[in-house]
This record gives structure tokens, sequence and C-alpha cells, in this order.
């Protein structure tokens, strides 16, 4: 048993590896303790980027750089935001201080924000991060659980430089022009999902799938 406890203290300290307790009770704590931590794991990868799908989620389909995800009852709507990435553009943080929730996130110069607003008895949140926007809608008491699985997601895309070149200098970007007007930040509710929806409405979207 000694010997046993030996050999894993070693393996934490060659490895890097550290325990990480998450306050899952806690909003804030769980966005500022996952998103500190620099993970390089990845197992979905899309046309000029990569990231990590936690367990408990499933991937549902992808139409261009838009992402359908799954987990207990709940759709997760990702958008990756080549265009921004490309020019390196920063995104403008709104002030939605009044709305169910908001917070600004500034972690190793990487900016964002997740804006929670209530609509009816369903909060949609808006979390936007590392050119990523990931939106839901849920219940009340969903909402850390889907924080958590969103902050693992986003803080874990990377992008492949050199297929996003390629992209931007043949169709992509004008195909989406429309597309990406969409995601400037307005202060007000989702854009992302009114897409989708209206996309639904035209025959133009992914089914919901299992």
């Amino acid at each position: 048993m000694k010997r046993l406890l030996i050999v894993l203290c070693v393996l934490l300290l060659t490895t890097g590896c550290t325990i990480v307790r998450i306050d899952t009770n806690s909003t804030d704590n769980i966005i500022d303790v996952v998103l500190s931590k620099e993970n390089k794991l990845y197992n979905q990868v899309g046309r000029g980027y990569k990231y990590y799908i936690p367990k408990g989620v499933s991937y549902i389909d992808t139409n261009d750089t838009n992402d359908k995800l799954y987990s207990n009852g709940i759709y997760y709507y990702l958008y990756i935001d080549i265009i921004n990435y490309y020019n390196n553009k920063e995104y403008v943080i709104p002030n939605n201080e009044g709305h169910y929730y908001f917070k600004e996130i500034n972690v190793n110069g990487k900016k964002g924000y997740v804006d929670i607003i209530k609509d009816g008895d369903k909060y949609l949140i808006n979390f936007v991060y590392n050119y990523a926007i990931l939106e839901a809608k849920v219940e009340l008491k969903q909402i850390n659980e889907v924080v958590l699985n969103a902050s693992y997601i986003l803080s874990t895309v990377k992008f492949n430089d050199d297929v996003v070149e390629l992209l931007m200098n043949g169709d992509f970007l004008k195909e989406r022009e429309e597309e990406y007007s969409l995601f400037k930040s307005k202060g007000d509710s989702s854009s992302f999902l009114k897409y989708l929806d209206n996309a639904k409405e035209d025959g133009d979207t992914m089914e919901e799938g299992e």
C-alpha cells in the first residue's frame, strides 16, 4: 500500500497533474476554474477547428461551422467564429448587467462573456469565448451543468491556421457574410438561436437527432 502511494505521488509530480475542486453550485467558480486550466484534449474535429466534448455530451450534427450537441435533454448550439479569428478581432463586451446573470471574461488574454437571460420559464445561456459562441435554453436547475460543459468545450477550441487561411481565401467568406453579421454583439437576446429558428422554418437546418 505504501509503495502504491509513493508511485501515485511520483506520477502526479512527473505529469504535472493536480486535483482541482470545482464548486458546481457557483457559476462564477465554474467559469473561473475551468477556463484557467490549459486543456489540450480534443475529440471533435471540424473544418479548420477542433475541440473537446466532455463526457455526457453527444455530438449530433454540423452545418458548416455550426455544431449541434446534446446532453441530458438539452441541445447545445456551438458556432465557431473563424471569421473573427482570422481577422484577430475582439468581441465587443455588451452591458447586460441587468440580465439574470452576466460575467465578463478575460483569461490569459482571451476575452468573452457569459450572458444569461430569463425568457419565460426558461433561461437563455449565451457563452462567448475563444472565438466561439455556445448557446442553450435551459431550466433554472440546469444552468450550472450547461455552463460547466460549455466552459470545457469553449476553452479547448483550437484552430488550424493553414485550413483557416484556405477557407478565407476561397468562397467561405462570401458565403458567410450574412451569417457573420448576426454575431456582432448588439446587447440583445441571442442572434444565434434566432438564426437557427429561421433556418429551421426554411427547411435548411439540422434535424433534431435522437
